[in-house]
């Protein structure tokens, strides 16, 4: 088991990392859309990644309520970046899907962010970039679990 300087290291390290990742996903949402929110493009990456999905999914994901969910659904609607269209199995509900444009954008992002990645961590061999996705995927399913 860890002591408490180990622990209160790592917090402090995940705290920078999330500032950090604020920063670049408000960064990434400017690139995909001058007006894109930080959220909703964390919302159009949720869509692209984990496929079509109702909008109660993603209350659901974001953990915020339905309110801040439509308000970035209705601009992501606005923008093209997803669609809405009627879900087969409940009449009442719509399904969100990215659009074609949406996906063209996040890809773009995606191949920028690639270079980026590639750049900062140029010096590092394989095997370290492979032992850090295990030791932090290792860590996300611990978290998951609690």
């Amino acid at each position: 088991m860890a002591d408490d300087e180990t622990i209160l290291a790592l917090e402090h390290e995940m705290s920078v990392l999330i500032r950090r990742l604020r920063r670049r996903i408000a960064e990434r949402a400017r690139l995909v859309h001058p007006e894109l929110a930080p959220v909703a493009y964390s919302m159009l990456m949720a869509l692209h990644d984990g496929g079509a999905q109702r909008a109660s999914s993603l209350v659901e994901l974001f953990a915020i309520d339905k309110g801040a969910v439509s308000r970035q659904v209705q601009t992501l609607l606005e923008l093209g970046l997803i669609e809405r269209t009627p879900d087969p199995d409940d009449r009442r509900a719509a399904i969100l899907d990215i659009t074609p444009l949406g996906k063209e954008r996040l890809e773009a992002v995606a191949a920028q962010r690639r270079l980026e990645v590639r750049e900062k961590l140029g010096d590092w061999s394989e095997g370290d970039l492979r032992g850090f996705v295990e030791v932090m995927t290792r860590y996300n399913t611990a978290l998951e679990r609690g």
